[in-house]
């Protein structure tokens, strides 16, 4: 860890309220912070892109969920998985050059499309922040759940990361199953739960606290599901509408320059909307898979996506320059061989 941050010539290290907040000496003469993302690592299979990631030159590498792939609450097993993600000669080298943060979503949860029953959340929970490598002095390790946060930056260049958790306080959904029209195909989708919740009331008032005290000037909030888009039938925010609709209220009423970015999905796409009072659109940018998507495309609909559905293998870069006044965020959909398959630019005021 010491040599690790020699190398990254950090300045010092400040553990605040639950939120760590790192600075650079580097920064002020680069003017750009760059920040990279992902989620869906199996790791029994090949890990193709942590070559490319650390290409970019990442500061930090924020996990977006199914960090491994266990479904069981077996801690010997747990300990497996994440010992052999964390070998992975490429994902040591992005381990030697930035630092990590993240939560976690189902399959490192312990249960697929598990929630707040799950019996085995709390020995997930210990075994998921140690993979993390987050500080036993951090808050996390003493409230129930996995939601943390941390801050990147200094001056006017902050840049603050929420790490939502999704799971361990997560209300239940009736799955159902159907036969599309025309076909003899078995499927499911979840009944919406109208007045479930996602987050459990101490994380919603962690959350507004953690918005409401602080400075920074940007803020990314990583939610393992996708937040805006409403129409597929998997796992999502717009399961628990009422839920959904205090998370978007509560992110109006802060009136800050924020992202969303979301996992999960093993696709990449951009969606978009704007809420009443916010100056800027709101983005949900889901990048997913790191090692598989897919098996075939079809067609899925999403009122908020801007741009194309992609479904690749990817990784997700947010690129903040600092240069003027009104700063800019590059947000960009890449996967292997430095291709950016999607971009959008936003521009912000400090």
């Amino acid at each position: 860890m010491n040599s690790m941050f020699a190398a990254m010539k950090i300045k010092r290290t400040l553990f605040l309220a639950g939120c760590i907040i790192v600075s650079f000496y580097s920064w002020s003469q680069k003017k750009e912070t760059v920040i990279a993302f992902g989620s869906c690592s199996d790791e029994d299979r090949p890990q193709e892109l942590w070559n490319d990631i650390v290409n970019q030159k990442p500061i930090l590498w924020i996990w977006g969920g199914d960090n491994i792939y266990a479904d069981s609450g077996d801690t010997l097993n747990l300990k497996a998985r994440y010992a052999k993600q964390k070998s992975d000669s490429g994902y040591q080298k992005l381990l030697r050059t930035c630092l990590i943060t993240g939560t976690w979503d189902d399959h490192d949860y312990g249960t697929n499309d598990g929630g707040k029953n799950w019996p085995h959340k709390d020995a997930a929970k210990i075994q998921a922040l140690r993979f993390l490598g987050i500080s036993k002095s951090n808050p996390v390790w003493r409230h129930p759940g996995i939601y943390n946060s941390m801050t990147v930056g200094e001056g006017n260049e902050k840049i603050k990361i929420i790490n939502l958790d999704t799971r361990y306080f997560r209300d239940t959904l009736a799955k159902v199953y159907y036969k599309p029209e025309g076909t003899e195909r078995k499927e499911y989708r979840y009944e919406p739960n109208l007045t479930g919740d996602v987050l459990g009331e101490d994380q919603w008032q962690w959350l507004e606290s953690e918005m409401k005290s602080s400075d920074a000037t940007f803020y990314i909030v990583n939610s393992s599901i996708q937040i805006l888009s409403e129409e597929h039938r998997f796992e999502k925010w717009a399961n628990f509408p009422a839920a959904r609709k205090r998370l978007l209220d509560l992110l109006a009423r802060m009136k800050k320059n924020v992202i969303i970015i979301s996992g999960d999905r093993h696709i990449a796409e951009f969606s978009r909307t704007n809420l009443p009072g916010m100056t800027n659109p709101l983005y949900d940018f889901t990048s997913s898979g790191l090692t598989h998507t897919w098996p075939e495309k079809w067609v899925e609909f999403n009122k908020y996506r801007v741009g194309d559905q992609i479904v690749q293998k990817t990784f997700g870069v947010i690129k903040v320059d600092w240069h003027k006044k009104d700063y800019k965020v590059t947000l960009q959909i890449r996967s292997k061989d430095d291709q950016v398959l999607a971009e959008e630019v936003v521009i912000y005021q400090r």
